[in-house]
């Protein structure tokens, strides 16, 4: 294999470009991988499948020399300055007409910058999301590629042949220009954050206010997963219910400390929809809940002094649950909704030209999100791409006004039993606000105007008016 000449090239040999150039491989694309750190090098050739074409190394100049022109070369570094500092290396090794990838999750205006300025150099940059964690880069991703059109379609058969299959359909599609591609991942991280976040609401209710075991639990997850709400979230909570603790023999969700962290990915999704601007409660909500988790400390002193008394749940048990399970659905439609709004948003005002109807077509297999609601926003951009909000959809509005009373049903008794359910009451806040014809929003054009002369505009006749407040 002297001569041997691959196909593609990884720069970063973690757990998720291992994966993926094994899965590449897989697919009988000779691939080569670089990392500066030896046993990760040694550990992608050692996990090959026999009979495949895989080779690492730990210099860059070594990578390149061995690439099949135009080379295709991806990097899955940590965002922000790592990204640069692998550009410049790679600069003086590559030549016109070689393709960039970054895989990692960089904020979409440093991908803008870097489409620029490699352009300049006759680069092709693409910036593009992957979503699956490490099984699915290995088993099958979601993948959202955008910017250079021509870099596209150079890489397109092989991102199709790895990437998840849906009805025998790749879950790869092309995303739009300039920073489309991390832009739709960005935000696919956001509503992420929501759901998990309406999840673990959900999830409060069942153990405070129903007192159910983790058997319970899982039961109440596992039936839920084979209707309506099936997804991999969903899923994969059933199966944690489960999950032995090694060192206590307890179970181990029982002994995970109540605080999260997070990448940045849905704080930027929320001030970026700020920027737009754009309404995303439940996201924004998701990433406060995230960053009120860090204050434990806080926390147990201020449950010392307010010392609240959890309400148990009184209803009937089996249809509160099944009312739970409704919310949940409910809250689970809107939050995409506002996510997928936002994508609507910016592909008109940034430009990149996002199809909606692909993004949900790729999201139905292979990522985190995946869902087989996927199926019915799909059908619903075929039939309008140009939607502006699927809860203008007609047959999401009907499955919605028959769920609607099972959410306000839950956050009341959330709220009686004083257990936190921000994102499931800002979600319901969202529905309510932009379902309505009227909203009160007059009476702040009236408050700005008494004390900034802001103006207001009126509903009788056209333009802007100022009135000398008593």
């Amino acid at each position: 294999m002297e001569n041997q000449l691959y196909d593609f090239g990884m720069i970063g040999l973690g757990v998720m470009g291992q994966n993926l150039l094994l899965n590449l491989a897989d697919h009988k694309f000779p691939v080569i991988g670089f990392d500066l750190d030896a046993k990760k090098v040694a550990a992608l050739e050692a996990s090959a499948t026999p009979g495949t074409i895989v080779k690492g190394v730990t210099t860059l100049a070594a990578m390149v020399q061995e690439l099949q022109t135009p080379r295709r070369i991806m990097m899955l570094v940590p965002a922000g300055k790592p990204v640069d500092n692998v550009i410049e290396s790679l600069l003086p090794l590559i030549e016109k007409g070689d393709i960039v990838i970054d895989g990692g999750n960089s904020h979409y205006t440093d991908t803008l910058r870097r489409v620029t300025y490699l352009e300049e150099k006759g680069i092709h940059f693409m910036g593009m999301g992957v979503s699956g964690g490490e099984k699915g880069a290995r088993t099958g991703p979601s993948i959202m590629p955008g910017g250079d059109v021509e870099a596209w379609h150079h890489v397109q058969p092989l991102l199709e042949a790895v990437s998840a299959k849906i009805n025998n359909e790749p879950c790869v599609a092309y995303m739009g220009k300039d920073a489309a591609g991390h832009y739709v991942k960005m935000v696919h991280n956001g509503i992420e954050y929501a759901i998990m976040q309406l999840i673990s609401e959900v999830y409060d209710i069942l153990k405070r206010g129903l007192a159910l075991t983790n058997d319970e639990l899982y039961e109440v997850f596992k039936q839920w997963n084979e209707g309506e709400l099936q997804s991999f979230l969903v899923e994969i909570t059933r199966d944690i219910f489960l999950q032995q603790d090694d060192v206590t023999g307890n179970r181990l969700l029982d002994m995970i400390l109540d605080k999260a962290g997070s990448k940045g990915t849905g704080k930027w999704t929320s001030q970026d929809a700020m920027e737009l601007p754009v309404a995303i409660p439940t996201i924004d909500t998701a990433v406060a809940l995230r960053t009120l988790s860090a204050y434990k400390e806080e926390r147990v002193q201020a449950g010392d002094i307010y010392k609240p008394v959890i309400e148990m749940v009184s209803s009937d048990k089996t249809a509160f649950i099944n009312q739970i399970g409704e919310a949940l659905f409910a809250a689970t439609i809107i939050c995409y909704a506002q996510g997928l709004a936002m994508l609507h948003k910016a592909s008109t005002e940034l430009k990149m030209d996002i199809p909606l109807q692909d993004v949900v077509k790729i999201w139905r297999g292979g990522c985190i999100i995946r869902s087989t609601l996927l199926e019915t926003f799909y059908t619903a951009y075929l039939a309008n791409p140009q939607l502006p909000n699927i809860l203008l959809d007609a047959k999401l509005a009907e499955i919605l006004q028959s769920k609607e009373e099972s959410l306000r049903s839950v956050i009341i008794q959330a709220v009686k039993s004083k257990i936190a359910a921000a994102a499931l009451m800002s979600t319901l806040g969202y529905y309510d606000a932009y379902t309505t014809a009227r909203m009160p929003t007059n009476l702040i054009q009236a408050q700005r105007d008494c004390f900034g002369a802001h103006t207001y505009e009126r509903t009788d006749k056209e333009g802007k008016f100022h009135t000398e407040w008593n």
